[in-house]
């Protein structure tokens, strides 16, 4: 090769170079949209279920996929500009979660924009509201994980009444921003019917003094606590449990994330696989399925957790059945 066109070759180069690295760097990864209704700190121990459910479909955040967060900071009436927020940035997905209030917000806001929801409604109330088409078959734009603690409510207070079945009265804190909070009210007076329990509702949402709200529960006499499915009381769930234990009443809860700090037991399905899940169908849109070819997800397993300390705490002797019911004992 002449010295001339050896020298042409490499200016050539040079000059390539720096423009393929300029435009490798300017490739904008797909962003995906998380809206919460919660603060970022309360999702922090959820989110990384969500991120080994992309991790399974090949995403990894700030590698080939960008995550761009909104949180209520359970303000529900600030979801809609930020479902609106999140749309103006273009993301590709959005990522619902923190009660079906958010899904609400975020399918208000757009009807192409695929959405992935995580919540404890039931999903048939979706197919109702026309939001879905059917559960095997939602056929929109939206799909998402079920953690389907309504219809679990009976069953829950019936655990409780077997933990402490001396007690006549039992405090219902319910969240009257709950969509399925009806629903809930009345599964639970079916089942108290059955066992000739009491029940005595008290509404704690967003704004409430909740330590007020015990106060009240127990003044009326309760003599234990049912903690109704909620997204709000689950991002509050070490506030619960501590007034709980002030007052000193056996308490039961839908996740297991209240017995981990503390609560007496809980009755539900799995949390963090719920939005491993919705990691896992957010990572499938972003390859290219559409989210009404996805089948809304329901969990096949609920654990009843028992907490022997807090029992031992509030002088509870624990029936040897339940022991050899529960899937896992904290001591």
């Amino acid at each position: 090769m002449r010295r001339r066109e050896f020298v042409t070759l490499a200016a050539g180069a040079t000059v390539a170079w720096p423009l393929t690295v300029l435009a490798q760097q300017t490739v904008k990864l797909p962003i995906i949209g998380f809206l919460g209704t919660a603060t970022a700190d309360e999702y922090a121990h959820f989110m990384p279920g969500f991120h080994r459910g992309l991790s399974e479909t090949g995403y990894v955040e700030s590698q080939n996929v960008a995550l761009e967060s909104r949180f209520a900071e359970n303000h529900v009436d600030r979801l809609p500009a930020l479902a609106a927020d999140l749309i103006n940035h273009r993301v590709a997905v959005i990522f619902a979660t923190g009660g079906p209030v958010s899904l609400f917000a975020a399918s208000a806001a757009t009807a192409t924009i695929p959405i992935v929801f995580a919540n404890g409604t039931d999903p048939t109330k979706l197919v109702e509201r026309g939001l879905l088409g059917s559960l095997n078959k939602p056929g929109g734009n939206i799909t998402g994980a079920s953690f389907v603690s309504t219809f679990l409510e009976g069953k829950r207070l019936a655990l409780l009444h077997r933990l402490v079945p001396q007690t006549a009265q039992v405090a219902v804190l319910i969240d009257p921003d709950d969509p399925d909070a009806e629903t809930k009210r009345g599964q639970l007076l079916e089942t108290a019917g059955r066992f000739g329990i009491k029940l005595q509702f008290s509404d704690a949402g967003v704004g409430y003094d909740f330590d007020s709200v015990f106060a009240t529960i127990k003044r009326q006499g309760s003599g234990a606590l049912f903690v109704a499915g909620s997204g709000l009381f689950t991002s509050r769930r070490e506030q619960l449990v501590a007034l709980a234990a002030r007052f000193a009443l056996p308490a039961s809860y839908s996740y297991r994330e209240f017995t981990a700090v503390g609560g007496l037991m809980s009755y539900g399905s799995s949390l963090t696989d719920g939005f491993r899940q919705a990691g896992v169908y957010t990572g499938l849109i972003l390859k290219g399925t559409r989210p009404g070819d996805l089948p809304i997800v329901q969990p096949t397993k609920y654990e009843l957790v028992l907490n022997l300390k807090t029992a031992k705490a509030l002088g509870l002797e624990v029936s040897p059945i339940l022991l050899v019911l529960a899937d896992e004992v904290i001591e």
